[in-house]
């Protein structure tokens, strides 16, 4: 059975108040794809893994997830120690892909840290305000290039980010099967040599994403999929309730969602000239 069209876009509501029932039908029927009952070609596994995520929208089940709003409780590592968090917010922009990650936690001698970590397309940098420097005398923004690649990996290998950058790969993402289970291997846009294998659940959505760049191997393993809107704001998209992030076998992150906003609020990141005009970012 078909999920319910989650969102209607006005252009098409439009359409659907000028056009007869049947014309309806026709065009909906000419737009929408449907995957072979137990299909396991690359196109069906996408397919599939977006729809199960409630990622398909409108009549037309058009991929339009343009951004995430993320709150989660749980651990982080800083400086080589597990720091308790208090605060945990990410932002992140799909189309012009981008994500500020905002937190605050204390370490086991009771001090506090906070940090809010930033990449934009092939810039990444740290703000001690959010929006550092883009209004004249407010904030520093201190350019980090050296994390470019590791904020990028972990924009595309979340659990919304990786079937977009899989289907972003084209012919280039292929899908594989371990133990009956699809594993579809892409690339990270914006880090070279990054590539990301995703294993997907039962239920079509990731339960592993593992990224391979150099000698740096990061994984990411996602349980407890639901909808973790405001209560007011169900729309059925599913999003992660637990993340464990490794890096070379270390955990850097333990995470419990708390809420979540997938209704394609306003997300931007823009870069501040200081950035821009720092050293090139790693290639």
């Amino acid at each position: 059975m078909r999920m319910k069209p989650l969102v209607v876009m006005t252009a098409m509501a439009a359409l659907v108040a000028l056009a007869g029932p049947g014309e309806v039908a026709a065009q909906q029927r000419a737009a929408r794809y449907t995957p072979a009952p137990g299909a396991k070609d690359v196109k069906a596994v996408l397919f599939n893994w977006f729809w199960h995520m409630g990622m398909l929208r409108g009549p037309q089940e058009i991929e339009a997830v343009a951004t995430l709003e993320h709150k989660a409780t749980g651990t982080m590592q800083v400086g080589g120690q597990a720091c308790t968090l208090t605060s945990y917010r990410v932002s992140s922009n799909y189309q012009v892909a981008g994500q500020r990650v905002q937190y605050t936690c204390t370490r086991p001698n009771g001090q506090k840290y906070a940090a809010i970590e930033v990449v934009s397309g092939q810039h990444a940098w740290d703000e001690d305000v959010v929006g550092a420097e883009l209004v004249s005398g407010r904030g520093k923004a201190t350019p980090t290039p050296a994390a470019l690649h590791e904020r990028l990996i972990r924009l595309w290998a979340g659990p919304q980010g990786a079937p977009k950058a899989a289907a972003a790969g084209g012919d280039k993402t292929t899908v594989s099967y371990d133990t009956g289970k699809p594993v579809v291997t892409y690339a990270i846009p914006g880090a070279p040599g990054a590539v990301a294998k995703a294993t997907l659940s039962a239920q079509n959505m990731a339960e592993r994403v593992e990224v391979r760049q150099g000698d740096v191997v990061t994984e990411f393993n996602y349980a407890n999929y639901a909808d973790y809107n405001n209560p007011l704001n169900k729309i059925e998209a599913f999003y992660a309730g637990t993340t464990v992030e490794k890096r070379n076998g270390v955990t850097t992150r333990d995470l419990t969602t708390v809420e979540t906003e997938t209704g394609n609020v306003y997300v931007v990141m823009p870069v501040p000239a200081s950035v821009r005009k720092a050293a090139p970012t790693p290639r």
